[in-house]
């Protein structure tokens, strides 16, 4: 099973790192979590998407660390694949848009479905690439809130500070993304859920 496992975090993280870098960021489109936060700091700053994630990441992996090993152990694998290859897949995105260019919007929805499959096959196989999710973990612990609205919270307290910080328009797209990401993750999830 573990080599099946690593396989699945590969193939998760590469699908998110394409619907990063294909789609979102020639945009200046969001997502939610960790990686919206380092896109924030990307489009205000030019600073590295894939070491902004690990940095942003690093307060919630200690908590993680301390507090619950199996979980940090199951996430810190898919954090810091999917950060390299963020970074790796970068430099390919001029010809990418070279041969495929499909509009803000349609990027919104085909980005976020990409890293939402990504996310999705990834928590699946009890895996995934952190952040946020950890997070609303830890919160759920002192907040008798659904895990699924508390990072829906998060996700839209992120997108919108990138909507004041860069525009109306980024926040409209981004609406876009997390919703195309929420069905993906849902439909890769769904016959775990009804176990």
């Amino acid at each position: 099973m573990r080599p099946l496992r690593y396989l699945i975090i590969l193939l998760g993280s590469l699908l998110v790192a394409a619907g990063t870098n294909f789609f979102l960021v020639p945009y200046k489109i969001l997502d939610g979590g960790i990686i919206g936060i380092a896109l924030i700091i990307n489009y205000l700053s030019g600073a590295k998407i894939g070491v902004a994630i690990i940095l942003c990441s690093f307060p919630i992996f200690l908590l993680a660390w301390l507090k619950e090993r199996d979980i940090f152990y199951n996430s810190v694998l898919g954090l810091l694949i999917s950060s390299f290859l963020i970074e790796l897949l970068g430099p390919l995105q001029y010809h990418f848009l070279y041969y495929f260019e499909f509009g803000s919007i349609s990027s919104a929805i085909i980005g976020g479905f990409l890293m939402g499959t990504g996310l999705g096959i990834m928590l699946r196989f009890k895996a995934s690439t952190g952040g946020t999710d950890l997070l609303a973990q830890f919160i759920k612990r002192y907040v008798p809130l659904n895990l699924g609205f508390i990072i829906f919270l998060t996700d839209f307290m992120i997108i919108g500070a990138g909507g004041f910080l860069i525009s109306k328009e980024t926040f409209f797209h981004s609406i876009l993304t997390i919703i195309s990401g929420g069905v993906a993750t849902g439909l890769c999830t769904l016959e775990t859920q009804n176990k």
